[in-house]
């Protein structure tokens, strides 16, 4: 159980931005559509994703510039959406920290699997590696989580959570990113004490006194984290 991935779209073109919106999550994927350079900035800032589909020309701030600050903060992979085809500006946008670019028109299909070709390049640590926190293992490429020796038997939402969790032990995650991350849709509506079940659920499982959590801490008024006991 994987969780969904959460993709930021900067176009200003609402045509465009609809189509890239409505392919993605048909896809799977979980996307946020801003329409400016500083909402990208603002949204980014809030909440962590996955990878970013960014579009050259915005009527506030270039994508140049918007790449810019982005790399100033994070390490999120980034996509250039451009209309320019000259080889210059293809490499201006490289040199900033782009990952890749794709030339407009460009097939939605062929988005996919640009996305996913960057995220298999940029993400193979995440697919690779075991986080132990105490006597807790998060085992990404099994796929399973120990206590100890003892395998837990977790649901699909419950080793969704500690997934999450575990990609960035202490990191504080807010129920709306753990919603968007696990739930990867609007089923519930943005009804957040849906998380709060479940990982009171998962709590039982892995905490040795879940009244005391030592693994999952709640950050008050914030969310959560996945903690050193």
């Amino acid at each position: 159980m994987s969780t969904a991935i959460r993709v930021l779209v900067v176009e200003d073109d609402p045509q465009v931005a609809n189509l890239v919106r409505r392919y993605l999550e048909h896809e799977g994927f979980v996307p946020t559509v801003v329409d400016s350079g500083n909402g990208a900035l603002s949204v980014a800032r809030e909440k962590p994703f996955d990878i970013v589909i960014l579009d050259w020309v915005l009527p506030d701030l270039s994508g140049i510039d918007v790449c810019r600050q982005l790399r100033a903060d994070s390490d999120v992979p980034i996509l250039f959406l451009t209309a320019r085809t000259e080889d210059v500006d293809k490499i201006v946008g490289l040199t900033v920290g782009g990952d890749d670019y794709l030339t407009k028109p460009f097939s939605p299909r062929e988005l996919v699997a640009r996305i996913q070709a960057i995220l298999r390049r940029t993400r193979p640590a995440a697919r690779n590696r075991v986080v132990i926190v105490g006597d807790l293992t998060v085992d990404f490429p099994r796929r399973v989580a120990r206590k100890g020796e003892r395998v837990l038997a977790l649901t699909p939402l419950e080793y969704s959570l500690l997934w999450t969790l575990a990609q960035r032990p202490g990191v504080v995650y807010t129920r709306n990113q753990l919603l968007a991350a696990c739930w990867g849709s609007s089923s519930y509506c943005g009804d957040l004490h849906v998380v709060d079940v479940h990982v009171a659920n998962l709590r039982k499982k892995i905490e040795d006194d879940p009244a005391v959590p030592r693994y999952v801490q709640t950050v008050r008024s914030v969310g959560y984290r996945l903690g050193e006991p």
